[in-house]
């Protein structure tokens, strides 16, 4: 069950030749691989592409009719090494994950992929994760791109571009032998446009073909001597081959007025925010016209020297707007320039942030410094709205440093229709950072964590990939390290002496165990005699990556196998001690498992297994469910948590030993006590762990457990009633003996 459903979208797919296709940027890409003749598609989910492979698989009844195979990859490295079949076949094949940890795990077959080269167009669509969206280290895919002599897309953020991209990209790889890496940023995953369509495509040689009539080159194969050659045919035929591909197509794109004695150099996937700049400063139009001489680069890598000598002929100076450190293609460009002895100052870093997200507003001042410099005249920030002159003299007043401008452009900023510009800086927003949704089952695991702590002290714990790593953040403060996706065990490998009898802690996610770390972490364990503790997070899903089902996933599905429990795997590897808890919100089984795991005598790698369905997905699951019943009028029970004011003494162990999020504080409704006390929110879910805490710690009994009841049948009703009488009597008994002071 994944984050989110496009059965009704996926139909846009069938159009045809000429019609219009209106929609977001995933849809669009999968429409242009079938368009373009794919044989077969895998890949990784995962932020930002996670939606892909969504639409992917509620697409898989089209890609069948189009004799496409498509398979979730157990990893990116499965998924790169799928790649193979074009090797030596004249198939298309597209793969998928975010970069770069995703480009890190498929590193090795990558590598080898364009090492020995490809027949088939082979395209390894990467979702750029960079920025202040990203979930991981800031890092980018270019560089892997120039490590490994492969050819990396970066279109312009609108459909028509992001449609062409893939078509060309089969091209290009085809033409150059080489695997091309199509680059999308977040924005340019989920962005909405339109386009013209064209028939889908049946491969011409398919998969079927492949099989019958197999065939193999060993020239094509990695091995000395066979690899000395594919370095010297990457340089002497592959590179100009590509080179020549990209001029021809005319892939990067030369706009604007080319007479003027400055220029702009961006990569494709920034020309919308700078478009966005431009516009502000009224030097462009929506519709992307502008004077200003442009040269978009769609094709990140490789550089291409005559179109850069071409754009750059007789310019001054240009503004290289790369995103990212270090600054490739900026060192490239001089290169370039030097060589041809062409004079041009080349701007980049020193005018724009060495590292960071280019949003609008860091692209303005970049350009306000450089036009400030060379074009005065068009640096008047007069132009600009009032809001972003405010913007700018405020980051002024409070000592930010910002480029280019003047006094008069602060006092105009400062004016009767800007807002009043604060002298001093504003005081800090309190942090707020990101943690367990409402009833997520992860919590009660590291609230028994917690409990154990107190008994037997701090132990290392080594973190992993997913929702769990949120324990590393108030209230729970838990975990030492995370070294990537299924390697929490591995993580911790070297804590393994026979000098201390004290042990580790490892985390694990059921994503990320099926990903790598049975044989990473728990193979890895049993081979090294590790006498440490891997807790196992399963929650049904790959949640952390939209809620996609796994091999031990409970929920059927039509075209995967699931079902496969990891105790059984576990075991299979040779791990004896393995305990599974099925409920995890029993806050009081899992510190006793826990305890028990770090205390007992039994040597050997120990391993818990915590189940409990994922609550966002669960959610998403019963909603719509809950809605149906109610709207038919039938009886629908929820159940929610609530505090007795009266009895809560206002200590709130609760949350701190739980953080959930629908527990809040509240007032004390009594006049002779100060502390507040504890309350639930609406937004409670029913999963019990406040009572569980309560009850697992020893705390207060100022938890109760209600129940919701919409359409109730008519002994419920009367029940009620009945019962509202005698708390009322009992209400007015108590307010009687009352004592009342009157000053």
């Amino acid at each position: 069950m994944a984050e989110k459903s496009f059965k009704k979208e996926v139909q846009k797919l069938r159009m045809g030749s000429g019609e219009e296709f209106r929609g977001e940027g995933i849809l669009a890409v999968t429409k242009a691989l079938l368009q373009s003749g794919v044989s077969y598609v895998a890949g990784y989910q995962g932020a930002p592409i996670s939606h892909l492979m969504d639409v992917l698989s509620d697409a898989n009844d089209i890609l069948e009719e189009l004799g496409v195979h498509f398979e979730s990859s157990a990893s990116e490295a499965t998924a790169a090494a799928t790649l193979a079949a074009s090797v030596n076949y004249p198939l298309r094949g597209a793969v998928t994950f975010k970069a770069t940890v995703g480009t890190n795990v498929a590193s090795d077959a990558l590598a080898n992929l364009a090492s020995g080269g490809v027949t088939g167009g082979a395209l390894v669509i990467v979702g750029e994760d960079y920025g202040e969206g990203s979930s991981i280290m800031q890092e980018r895919s270019h560089a892997f791109a120039m490590k490994s002599q492969m050819w990396l897309l970066d279109p312009r953020p609108n459909l028509p571009s992001i449609v062409n991209a893939v078509e060309k990209g089969f091209e290009l790889s085809e033409a150059s032998n080489t695997p091309v890496m199509l680059q999308l940023r977040i924005r340019a995953c989920h962005v909405h446009g339109r386009f013209m369509t064209r028939d889908n495509v049946r491969p011409g040689f398919t998969l079927k073909d492949a099989i019958e009539h197999p065939v193999r080159d060993v020239g094509r194969i990695v091995l000395p001597p066979a690899s000395f050659v594919h370095e010297q045919e990457k340089i002497e035929k592959r590179w100009p081959a590509a080179i020549d591909f990209i001029r021809r197509e005319k892939l990067n794109e030369f706009l604007g007025d080319e007479a003027r004695d400055i220029g702009l150099i961006v990569q494709g996937g920034m020309y919308n925010t700078l478009m966005r700049a431009l516009t502000l400063l009224d030097l462009a139009d929506v519709h992307g016209h502008t004077d200003l001489p442009i040269y978009v680069m769609n094709v990140a890598y490789p550089v291409i020297d005559d179109e850069v000598r071409q754009f750059c002929a007789g310019k001054r100076a240009v503004l290289m707007i790369e995103e990212g450190q270090p600054e490739f293609i900026e060192q490239a460009i001089n290169t370039i320039l030097r060589q041809g002895d062409l004079q041009a100052r080349v701007h980049g870093k020193d005018m724009l942030p060495k590292a960071g997200e280019y949003t609008p507003t860091v692209m303005l001042k970049g350009l306000l410094k450089f036009l400030q410099r060379y074009e005065p005249g068009l640096a008047d920030e007069a132009r600009l709205p009032a809001g972003v002159r405010a913007t700018i003299a405020t980051q002024r007043a409070v000592g930010v440093p910002v480029v280019a401008g003047t006094q008069a452009s602060v006092a105009q900023a400062a004016s009767a229709d800007s807002p009043a510009l604060p002298k001093t800086p504003e005081p800090e927003v309190h942090p707020r950072p990101p943690s367990f949704c409402t009833g997520c089952p992860e919590r009660p695991i590291f609230t028994a964590m917690k409990l154990v702590e107190r008994e037997l002290g701090p132990h290392h714990v080594s973190c992993d990939i997913g929702c769990h790593l949120f324990s590393i953040l108030p209230p729970f403060n838990i975990g030492a390290t995370t070294m990537g996706y299924g390697l929490g065990w591995a993580g911790s490998a070297a804590f393994n002496t026979k000098e201390t009898e004290r042990r580790t802690i490892s985390m694990m996610g059921d994503g990320g165990f099926w990903h790598n770390g049975l044989t990473s972490g728990v193979g890895n364990a049993v081979f090294n005699r590790n006498d440490n503790v891997l807790v196992i997070v399963d929650n049904g899903y790959s949640a952390a990556t939209g809620g996609q089902d796994i091999l031990s996933s409970k929920a059927d599905n039509a075209i995967r196998s699931t079902k496969n429990p990891i105790e059984t795997a576990v075991r299979g590897v040779g791990v004896k001690w393995v305990k599974t808890i099925t409920r995890t919100y029993s806050v009081a089984q899992m510190r006793d498992t826990l305890r028990e795991a770090l205390t007992t005598r039994e040597r050997g790698p120990k391993v818990i297994v915590a189940q409990s369905e994922c609550m966002l997905n669960k959610q998403r699951r019963i909603k719509p469910l809950m809605k149906r019943l109610l709207k038919e009028g039938k009886r629908v029970v929820r159940e929610r948590f609530g505090v007795d004011s009266d009895t809560c003494t206002g200590d709130h162990s609760c949350i701190r030993l739980s953080g959930c999020p629908s527990l809040s504080i509240k007032e004390n409704p009594d006049p002779l006590r100060q502390d507040p006390v504890a309350s639930v929110l609406d937004s409670c879910v029913g999963c019990g762990l406040c009572g569980e805490v309560s009850h697992a710690a020893v705390l207060c009994p100022s938890f109760y457990r209600a129940e919701l009841v919409s359409n109730p049948g008519w002994w419920e009703r009367l029940s009620k009633r009945l019962a509202d009488r005698v708390i009322d009597a009992l209400q007015r008994r108590i307010k009687a003996r009352e004592v009342r002071y009157v000053a």
